[in-house]
């Protein structure tokens, strides 16, 4: 961790202020909530480190019969979307408003984070996305794409009767608003089930077309956003905000220790002061930042619905903010599937199972992910 404090530092014979978030006038905008770096620093910190950081562990227990007990050079994307999915279930549980605090022994944080822990019955496991993964033509071991990951993720979460999340993965650069809200919708009534919608993009070839950035803006001003991810191998990111021309993001290439931070609240002494430094170790102390033109291409934005008035919120946002208004938008917002589209689908299917059923592409590229190049 002290890496990530020293690279938010300047050097000017000791360590100085750290600068993660410099006074400006600029505003920084984190998951749909606007901070001044004037005069609300403190809170705009709080924030940040309030979120659940997933980094790369070591010698946790071997993934399966691949002898791995450290995901170290190769984990990134997944503790990417491991984050994503940790964000989706703090909002569901404890709200965007929650702070974390060292020493925290709420039962619904601590059984939040005891889902990502690092061995084969946590639910959201490496272990248990790895396996997935090997499903999805990605042996242990290999580098992720966001796509592959939110296809995993969709995979994942119906095993997890807690949340009862529908996750939906927009394929093609299109929305599709009723095959979603069919997918949220529990069978025979109107129940809402919350929703953790992915859309890959692919915005350019080698670099991020600039068009484009006006886009990722308004997502990140969403009171729905959970961000983006992207990246390329060995250094994808978790991308939760911004300021001015430059991204805010946690980085997961950081390798502390596995452990358990849900036996706190009965351990005592030594034990106990071992499993509270645990716990910090899932909150970053300072963010980063980078120009928007150096993120990769290939990223997924990420969002949460937890009503259905409030998936109905985000389409009117995304229509009229992000569809609309620009002359390169980032992808379509369509009601129903379009004509040119339904021969992809087996029609007894239903709308539900289309968006969940959809089929995984494989290309023969370098990053096996399959996009709409948009330029």
């Amino acid at each position: 961790m002290d890496e990530i404090i020293a690279a938010c530092m300047t050097y000017e014979g000791a360590l100085s202020e750290p600068e993660d978030f410099p006074k400006s006038d600029e505003p920084v905008w984190i998951l749909g909530k606007q901070y001044s770096t004037q005069t609300e620093l403190t809170a705009l910190r709080s924030d940040v480190q309030s979120r659940i950081w997933l980094t790369y562990r070591r010698n946790f227990p071997a993934i399966s019969d691949s002898g791995y007990t450290s995901d170290k050079g190769w984990g990134c994307m997944l503790r990417c979307g491991q984050m994503v999915l940790a964000e989706a279930l703090v909002r569901r549980h404890l709200g965007r408003e929650w702070e974390w605090r060292r020493g925290i022994n709420d039962p619904t944080y601590l059984r939040i984070l005891s889902m990502f822990e690092d061995h084969r019955r946590a639910t959201f496991s490496l272990h248990v996305i790895s396996q997935l993964g090997v499903d999805e033509g990605k042996p242990i071991g290999e580098w992720y794409g966001p796509n592959t990951v939110a296809q995993v993720m969709r995979k994942l979460t119906p095993f997890d009767e807690w949340n009862n999340f529908s996750v939906c993965v927009a394929m093609d650069n299109i929305i599709i608003i009723d095959e979603i809200r069919c997918s949220c919708q529990g069978e025979g009534d109107r129940t809402w089930r919350p929703l953790l919608l992915f859309v890959p993009l692919r915005l350019g070839l080698a670099e991020i077309n600039p068009v484009y950035v006006p886009g990722l803006k308004k997502c990140f001003k969403m009171p729905q956003s959970l961000g983006l991810i992207g990246g390329k191998p060995n250094h994808a990111s978790y991308f939760v905000g911004f300021v001015g021309e430059e991204v805010v993001y946690l980085d997961p290439h950081t390798t502390q220790e596995a452990g358990s931070a849900c036996h706190k609240k009965s351990a005592a002494g030594e034990e106990e002061q071992e499993e509270g430094d645990i716990d910090t170790s899932y909150h970053c102390p300072l963010a980063q930042r980078m120009p928007f033109l150096h993120l990769d291409p290939s990223l997924a934005l990420c969002f949460y619905c937890g009503t259905e008035k409030e998936f109905d919120d985000l389409c009117n946002r995304l229509r009229q903010d992000v569809v609309a208004p620009q002359s390169a938008p980032l992808f379509e917002l369509a009601s129903t599937r379009p004509h040119y589209m339904r021969e992809d689908v087996n029609a007894t299917l239903g709308a539900a199972a289309a968006c969940m059923d959809l089929e995984d592409h494989h290309l023969e590229s370098d990053d096996d992910e399959e996009f709409e190049v948009l330029q």
